[in-house]
């Protein structure tokens, strides 16, 4: 990476708001409501950051089953979202922090559009982010780099001045895709050796560490350059 970081994008999800139970409970509450396979709370949990299709595939008994599991998945989450969602202790203040030095900021989530858009609503976060890109915006999701480089098209920045920020594998995997700087957190649903394993240039352990980076790596930049 050669040029200075004038954008991050993040993933929303286990990184920018706390939302893992409502997703496990979610799912576990759809599969309980019909007969037949059902995974794990841990199966459920390694899933976290891709979108519902890829999630529930495994398990599907027929081809009506995927849409009654997803109808079952969105009533449960629509009833209990608002509840079970908040931003993580820090990430306003980081946010602002990098909104206030110049950064464009995007989404690149797996969630669906407007469930996106209502959990960035409720978290007082929506205001920041100058694009979303939503499992809906893509034929292709992560770890595929589709979302990642529709992002930079939205914003019209270049992969080697972008950071994405995310707490899954998947994450990792796409931004390493797609060119841009891949910073795992720890905060999320996945550990800090996973994402390291999969791709993730560097890790960190907690919100408020967040902006300091992004200095000391524009900072190195600047020193190299």
């Amino acid at each position: 990476m050669s040029s200075k970081i004038t954008t991050v994008l993040f993933d929303l999800d286990g990184t920018l708001v706390d939302s893992i139970e409502l997703i496990v409970s979610a799912a576990m509450n759809a599969f309980a409501s019909r007969a037949g396979p059902s995974p794990s709370e841990a199966q459920i949990r390694n899933t976290i950051g891709r979108p519902l299709p890829t999630t529930f595939g495994p398990w599907l008994v027929d081809d009506n089953d995927l849409p009654f599991l997803i109808a079952k998945y969105r009533e449960y989450q629509l009833e209990h979202h608002d509840r079970m969602t908040c931003a993580y202790d820090g990430i306003a203040t980081a946010v602002s922090e990098l909104h206030s030095s110049g950064c464009r900021m995007g989404i690149v989530t797996s969630k669906v559009g407007f469930m996106a858009q209502r959990a960035l609503d409720h978290c007082d976060l929506a205001h920041y982010m100058q694009c979303l890109v939503a499992s809906d915006s893509t034929a292709k999701h992560k770890p595929e780099p589709d979302p990642v480089l529709l992002a930079l098209e939205k914003l019209g920045s270049t992969a080697d001045e972008t950071i994405y920020v995310g707490d899954s594998p998947y994450d990792m995997q796409a931004a390493r895709a797609a060119g841009v700087h891949a910073l795992g957190v720890t905060w999320g649903a996945f550990t800090a050796d996973t994402l390291r394993e999969a791709g993730a240039d560097s890790v960190i352990e907690q919100p408020s560490a967040l902006t300091p980076y992004v200095t000391a790596l524009n900072s190195r930049i600047v020193s190299l350059s």
